[in-house]
């Protein structure tokens, strides 16, 4: 059943579903609901769950080129894409820079533009201490 149950955590939020989803909201005054770090080629950026799914904050970094990877799963180049026509990712000295806040269905979703390519959301987002959603989640 656990096995099940974190499938299922890990499938609502994609699903746009936020029954069952457990909320990090951030209080960076406490320890236990850190603001949480996606680290890549130099590059930072920052945010944290919210019911929704997940938030990139205003000033987080992106890598400026999808991975070759990219071409096979184009949804990732797609949401990249549909971002900076939006106005949200704008090219600054070869990497992306998220202009305002913007919100993802997931982490996972999240991580994958800022890497420009598949990412796994609950691996790739850590605290400054280097521990992960999936760790944060589990407690």
């Amino acid at each position: 059943m656990e096995v099940f149950l974190e499938k299922i955590h890990q499938l609502l939020p994609v699903l746009g579903v936020d029954l069952l989803v457990p909320s990090l909201a951030p209080d960076l005054g406490k320890p236990d609901r850190p603001l949480l770090y996606c680290d890549i080629k130099g590059l930072r950026a920052r945010g944290y769950p919210v019911p929704g799914g997940f938030l990139v904050l205003k000033g987080s970094q992106a890598v400026g080129q999808a991975r070759a990877s990219s071409e096979k799963w184009p949804w990732t180049r797609n949401l990249r894409q549909r971002l900076k026509e939006e106005g949200n990712l704008v090219s600054q000295g070869g990497q992306l820079l998220f202009a305002r806040d913007t919100e993802f269905s997931s982490p996972s979703a999240a991580a994958a533009v800022i890497h420009g390519g598949q990412a796994n959301g609950l691996t790739a987002w850590k605290t400054e201490a280097g521990k992960t959603l999936k760790e944060l989640e589990s407690q």
